[in-house]
């Protein structure tokens, strides 16, 4: 007689998930999750500053935490707007809770990085996060030791604390205990903090490594770039789901209004007019409306064409002086230039590409097919599945660099920033773009401009050698031409020192080149002769 096997079936919490499921969020081996930790608190620090038009002050600090195993403590402190002490334990102990679930561009988009990080470190050392904030306007200065409970999915305050501030100190520092792998990891986490810093000039970063190295990024410039607003989502950018948990979570009491409260670009008399078209009376109460009206609505505003672009407030781009001053603190280039498009959108979201460019100065060799690449979205290097990435097939596979006087390999350094609401990567781990035919356009067009700007360069470079060449050249009959002209000219009181010095004055007057060079070619030739 057979027996059939019994399912079991139980809901599991979004801790539970990511606890056993940490790969997908960039925790894979010891290595990769010391990157990853020092990743997510870098790109909370920054959010914490600069997103509020704060000059980032940044400490990170990685230490060997045990003598025998691999555990490794990394403190990361800011200089930022705090955390309200009664939003510390969510914030670090409650997987998927975030002040990012609004439109407004951030470096993290679901809450989950330094949760993440927290569970990494519970289930590899055992050990808490710690975490040290205040406001600006704060008296005292807050302290807490924190878990998460996996099942639950909530924050487990081993410790709290408060003392009163002696200094005017607002920010916050969180350190925390993984296992961890600093000889695989160091070369990854030294190029993202270059990385940072490069799209960050405005920033001082300091690291203190293991290895006992300091490495210091000071501040060039102090112009940021703006920090984003929040906005309401515009329509194009709507599904079901999101409408119904609209209309749930408003107070109008008709549609009509709904509509008008809670979209950009949807006015009394566009909503009157979505309403018409979908058949709907714009007095009804929305609560009231079945699936079927509200499908129907979703589908009028996708095929509505009169709506106004969305918003680019909520974007953050770099903005062209940032870029050529992280490039230039980085590179020393003979050449460098960089644009940001106008803004953009896709499925509704706006948002903005740039590119950067710098050429010769101390920039490395690049590879034998491609320029050195960097690649960033929302302000954050991307390191990981370079391959995989639309900005990489974009320059490899879109660009004939031939035709922009680069041959490869190159002293040429490529950055490339995607900025938006909504980043369309590939997976959590943030570390990809998808190929979306709207980014790949824009991709695309930021790259052709900047290397244009390099052309003409290049193209007036070329021009100036080859005027330097002709003059080396002419340069080199002078003292003979006026060896002749002083025959000539005998008795007139022309002589031969007076005569090279005109014919130079007018040979620089000609070609721009100066006459001390002109002069130094001549010595040259007198000297060999």
């Amino acid at each position: 007689m057979s027996s059939e096997a019994v399912e079991k079936y139980k809901a599991i919490s979004p801790a539970e998930f990511f606890y056993k499921y940490k790969e997908i969020a960039g925790f894979a081996n010891p290595a990769r999750a010391l990157y990853q930790t020092v990743r997510e608190l870098v790109e909370n620090a920054l959010d914490a500053t600069d997103s509020h038009g704060i000059l980032p002050d940044i400490k990170v600090v990685i230490q060997r935490a045990d003598p025998v195993q691999e555990f490794y403590r990394v403190t990361v402190e800011d200089n930022g707007i705090g955390i309200p002490p009664d939003i510390v334990p969510n914030a670090f102990g409650r997987v998927l809770f975030s002040s990012k679930y609004v439109l407004r561009q951030t470096r993290g988009m679901y809450g989950l990085g330094v949760k993440m990080a927290v569970l990494y470190g519970q289930m590899t050392t055992g050990r808490p996060i710690e975490v040290i904030t205040s406001k600006r306007e704060y008296r005292r200065i807050y302290f807490f030791k924190i878990r998460i409970d996996i099942n639950k999915n909530e924050p487990v305050v081993l410790e709290r604390g408060s003392w009163r501030k002696q200094r005017d100190w607002h920010g916050t520092i969180v350190s925390l205990t993984i296992e961890g792998d600093w000889g695989k990891a160091k070369a990854r986490i030294k190029e993202y903090i270059n990385r940072t810093a490069t799209v960050t000039p405005y920033a001082n970063v300091v690291m203190y490594t293991p290895d006992n190295e300091v490495i210091l990024y000071k501040r060039v410039i102090e112009t940021m770039p703006r920090p984003p607003k929040e906005v309401k989502p515009h329509p194009y950018g709507v599904d079901l789901e999101m409408l119904k948990m609209i209309i749930e979570s408003s107070k109008e009491p008709t549609i009509l209004e709904v509509l008008v409260e809670n979209f950009q670009s949807v006015g009394e008399v566009t909503a009157k007019d979505l309403l018409s078209k979908a058949g709907i009376d714009p007095s009804s109460n929305p609560r009231d409306l079945k699936e079927n009206d509200l499908l129907r609505l979703i589908n009028t505003m996708k095929s509505y064409d009169q709506f106004k672009p969305p918003s680019s407030s909520a974007i953050s781009p770099l903005g062209v002086e940032v870029i050529k001053a992280g490039l230039t603190r980085m590179f020393e280039p003979e050449f460098v230039d960089a644009v940001t498009r106008k803004p953009s959108t896709y499925e509704g979201h706006p948002f903005i590409v740039e590119a950067g460019i710098a050429y010769g100065g101390k920039v490395p060799l690049s590879e034998a097919d491609k320029p050195i690449l960097l690649r960033y979205a929302n302000k954050i290097p991307l390191l990981y599945d370079e391959g995989s990435d639309v900005i990489t097939s974009v320059v490899k596979e879109d660009i004939a660099w031939d035709n922009y006087m680069v041959a490869f390999p190159a002293q040429l350094v490529l950055l490339v920033h995607v900025c938006s609401t909504k980043v369309p990567f590939k997976g959590v781990g943030k570390e990809s773009i998808a190929d979306v035919p709207e980014v790949r356009r824009e991709i695309k067009l930021a790259i052709s401009e900047v290397a244009r700007r390099l052309r003409g360069y290049l193209t007036a470079k070329q021009k100036e050698l080859e005027t330097q060449r002709k003059v080396v050249h002419l340069a080199k009959y002078i003292p003979e031409i006026a060896k002749s002209l002083e025959v000539i000219f005998s008795g007139d009181g022309f002589d031969k020192g007076t005569l090279v010095k005109r014919l130079v004055g007018i040979i620089s007057a000609k070609t721009g080149i100066p006459e001390n060079k002109i002069n130094e070619v001549i010595r040259g030739v007198e000297i060999g002769a």
